[in-house]
């Protein structure tokens, strides 16, 4: 799933950047805020802004339909605990 995300961040960002550049001007308030939200130091400002507005976007249908399904498997007991696996390992 992370692959799946990093490439087609990738697509998108590579596409992007033939398209189009241009300057806006933030505070350095915002700056220290965005440069806290970097998750390595290399990242670009643009692909913070980008998680920032994937993360507000509205969740697609079928993420919906699973997550009301994972929610279902769980009230019925059909999830197993990370102890429980452990054990199973061991044996």
């Amino acid at each position: 799933m992370l692959i799946k995300k990093i490439t087609e961040k990738f697509i998108f960002y590579s596409t992007l950047y033939y398209t189009m550049d241009t300057t806006i001007q933030i505070s350095t308030i915002l700056q220290k805020e965005l440069l806290k939200r970097k998750f390595f130091n290399k990242e670009t400002y643009e692909e913070v802004i980008w998680d920032l507005i994937e993360d507000n976007r509205e969740l697609s249908e079928q993420t919906k339909k699973e997550i009301a399904q994972s929610r279902a498997e769980y009230k019925a007991g059909k999830t197993h605990t990370l102890a429980k696996i452990k054990k199973e390992m061991d044996k």
